[in-house]
């Protein structure tokens, strides 16, 4: 059984009842006289120590009146419980989270947040830390899907790898965990498997045969996880390796410290994947908080920061609805259900909260990190002029020497699985090596090949399926990408410039228009037509053949031609493209000749599609997309498609806007797949499948892009120094020398 802390009751009879006795004589030492201990200022629930619970207590009072000159709450005596007498409280408590109890305003979100976890009694890792937080016994049973999912290696259990830490190495002594509960936590954490080299068998736990440790989100977490487990239990032998703790402390760093330098040089390969993002904050911030080692440290809270610069960038009013590396159907749809949704609520006061987020959690109990006050600033900054961001992230196979990388070598392949290139030219012999070296032969991801494994041991067999099908074969890869934001008060646009164009992809999201939560737009060519398939590439997540898209601004323009051949991963492919434009959550929708038009506010955007007979079809659920139609279908194996936004201070209303769009000419070849487009905002606009892309007849830049290269910030790619700045607010960056040079932080 959990011992419980007082109530909140007991805690508040107790503030009443001492300051009475304390009163009983001149300078309240009545009890003293006796040979009782001294009653203190600050001490709610009278344990005779001012600690958490009594900040918490002093703070949720806060507004209130005293109940009387003796009231240990009222430490400056002016009769009302205020945030003031929080703070003072905070200097007598030796706790280190009293002191960030009784912060500025992030302090206040951060108790919101654990507020409404423990009003609705959220379990799991995440919500038994928050509810170990503030000493209260986390609801029954939080742990066990957790540890189960530890003891059986079940995909995923690295997700409550940063939680679990946190429980063991700060809250072990705490009263409301139990002991019993704690032993199993333990047993868990020293018997997981950190890497796939830990092959020996542990007695207790299975093996389903289905963990995915090397993608970049997962190998970050498993990387932490084994440092982080070792630091814990230094002498203590893991039995899945065979390693002392220390051993695993000296293993891992080298893993991290590489996964962190290649992030801060050449940025994310899962790029602003609204998504995957929140996995690495909670590893970076279990590093953050709990490493010993400050190299460990600085660099995981500078590589943080340049992930949370990322979203500032390329977030629309709290929404992360940019181009992205990896999305699913519901968080790109709507950006009230992305996983960030949490974070943008708890650092800027956007969005909405998210009780349940494991990042968010991390993050508002984290007593190292504060998000940098800059970074706040240019999120929240969409009052301005329009804003251009344009950022170079992930690397190219042909290039990994230049990032130290060997190609050939097994000992390099997990951090090159990071990008996915499983059977690419250049890794697919590299990768034949891994599945022997980790018997991957039978994990579900790698199961297909299982089928043509003494095909795949013949060298010219790999050799011969890598270079012909390489569309196909390799559409989960994500080589360096060129992205371009365009954001203004009204609405953003976001795109991938001439990325991979006519390969197959898999949970990539190339461009994407936003105009309000839910009130988004962008093209597909379907990967399956199973509008409920689970798997991607799917309807609606990744592509069958992916486009040549190109942005110019306010404008965007996607090229499909669709692969035709017989792949080895998709076999058939529809021949028709489509765009997501729900009727519902538009404040009007309509399609007038071949485009079509949607208002959202003061927003205006407009969908050309080259099938002059394009149009929303019947919607399949009614309970998607707001209850209306929303997908538009255009027939062809070549189709073109053309987006313009627009609003009300540059068209004056929205029948002004529709006439200009009417008026522009345009002027295609769907079988050429060439474009000349006049816009009434940007001018001409020309584009084919291949060379350059004219602006005005200027060729507009589409690749080798900065770092970052934005009105706050102008970094190199590959990184070096990485400066942000917004006022008089700063932020300054070198992974090299360790330096983070912050101005101020959103306290």
């Amino acid at each position: 059984m959990s011992r419980r802390r007082p109530t909140r009751n007991i805690s508040m009879l107790f503030a009443r009842i001492l300051p009475a006795l304390a009163l009983l004589t001149p300078g309240g030492h009545a009890l003293a006289q006796c040979g009782g201990p001294v009653p203190l200022l600050c001490d709610t629930d009278g344990d005779f120590a001012v600690g958490i619970e009594d900040i918490h207590a002093i703070r949720l009072a806060a507004g209130s009146a005293s109940s009387g000159p003796g009231d240990l709450r009222d430490i400056d005596g002016d009769g009302m419980i205020t945030l003031a007498d929080a703070r003072q409280c905070s200097t007598r408590c030796a706790q280190p989270q009293c002191a960030s109890a009784v912060e500025g305003p992030f302090a206040a979100a951060r108790e919101a947040f654990v507020d409404t976890v423990i009003e609705e009694r959220r379990s799991g890792t995440y919500g038994a830390l928050a509810h170990l937080y503030r000493g209260v016994a986390p609801p029954p049973g939080s742990f066990d899907a957790d540890l189960d999912k530890l003891n059986s290696r079940d995909d995923t259990a690295d997700f409550a790898l940063p939680g679990l830490m946190t429980v063991l190495a700060k809250h072990a002594n705490n009263e409301s965990l139990d002991s019993d509960q704690r032993q199993l936590i333990e047993d868990a954490v020293l018997n997981f498997r950190y890497w796939p080299d830990e092959l020996r068998e542990v007695p207790g736990t299975t093996d389903k045969q289905n963990m995915v440790s090397w993608t970049e989100n997962h190998y970050i977490l498993f990387a932490a996880g084994g440092y982080l487990a070792g630091q814990l239990y230094p002498e203590q032998v893991f039995p899945a390796s065979g390693r002392t703790g220390q051993e695993m402390m000296a293993v891992f760093k080298p893993r991290i410290l590489r996964w962190l330098e290649l992030r801060y040089r050449s940025g994310f390969s899962e790029w602003l994947s609204n998504v995957y993002y929140p996995e690495d904050m909670s590893a970076l911030l279990a590093l953050i908080d709990l490493a010993q080692d400050p190299e460990l440290v600085d660099k995981s809270r500078i590589v943080l920061d340049t992930l949370f610069a990322d979203i500032a960038l390329n977030s629309f009013n709290g929404f992360f609805s940019s181009t992205h590396g990896r999305t699913y159907r519901q968080h790109k749809m709507n950006g009230s259900y992305d996983a960030t949704r949490g974070i943008m609520h708890l650092i800027w006061g956007l969005n909405r909260r998210h009780p349940t987020s494991k990042a968010t959690t991390m993050l508002a109990l984290s007593e190292r990190y504060r998000v940098p006050e800059v970074l706040r600033r240019i999120a929240t900054d969409t009052a301005s002029t329009p804003m251009e961001n344009r950022q170079r992230m992930g690397i190219r196979m042909e290039q990994a020497a230049d990032w130290g990388l060997d190609v050939n070598s097994v000992d390099d392949g997990m951090a090159l699985l990071t990008m996915e290139p499983y059977t690419h030219p250049l890794f697919i012999d590299t990768f034949h090596q891994l599945l022997y070296a980790y018997d991957w032969w039978d994990n579900s991801s790698f199961r297909p090949f299982r089928a043509a494994r003494a095909e795949l041991d013949n060298p010219d067999v790999r050799a011969f399926a890598a270079q012909f099908f390489e569309w196909d074969i390799t559409r989960n890869m994500r080589p360096e990408v060129n992205i371009y934001t365009y954001r203004t008060p009204h609405y953003m646009l976001s795109t991938a410039q001439d990325w991979r164009k006519g390969f197959g992809g898999d949970q990539s999201s190339i461009w994407q228009a936003t105009l309000g939560a839910e009130a988004v737009s962008f093209t597909t060519h379907p990967g399956s037509e199973d509008y409920l398939d689970a798997g991607t590439p799917s309807y609606w997540v990744g592509y069958g053949t992916l486009p040549r898209a190109a942005q110019v601004r306010n404008v965007v323009i996607s090229l499909y031609d669709v692969d035709t051949r017989e792949g080895l991963i998709i076999t058939e492919q529809p021949l028709y493209t489509h765009a997501f434009l729900p009727r519902a959550k538009f404040d009007d929708s309509g399609k007038e000749g071949s485009w079509f038009f949607a208002r959202k506010g003061e927003a205006y955007l407009a969908l050309w599609s080259s099938d002059p007979d394009a149009d929303w079809i019947p919607a399949a659920e009614r309970g998607f997309g707001g209850g209306d139609d929303y997908d538009i279908i255009a027939n062809g194996e070549k189709t073109i498609w053309l987006c313009e936004l627009g609003d009300a201070s540059a068209y004056g209303d929205y029948a002004s806007f529709k006439a200009a769009i009417r008026a522009a000419p345009v002027e295609a070849d769907t079988q050429a797949l060439s474009i000349r487009y006049r816009s009434p905002s940007q001018g001409l606009i020309e584009m084919g499948w291949d060379g350059p892309v004219l602006h005005n007849g200027v060729a507009v830049p589409l690749d080798d892009y900065a770092r970052y290269d934005n009105p706050w910030s102008q970094a190199a790619f590959p990184a070096r120094d990485i400066t942000f700045t917004h006022g008089g607010s700063y932020l300054r960056l070198n992974f090299d020398a360790g330096i983070r040079e912050v101005s101020d932080t959103f306290d």
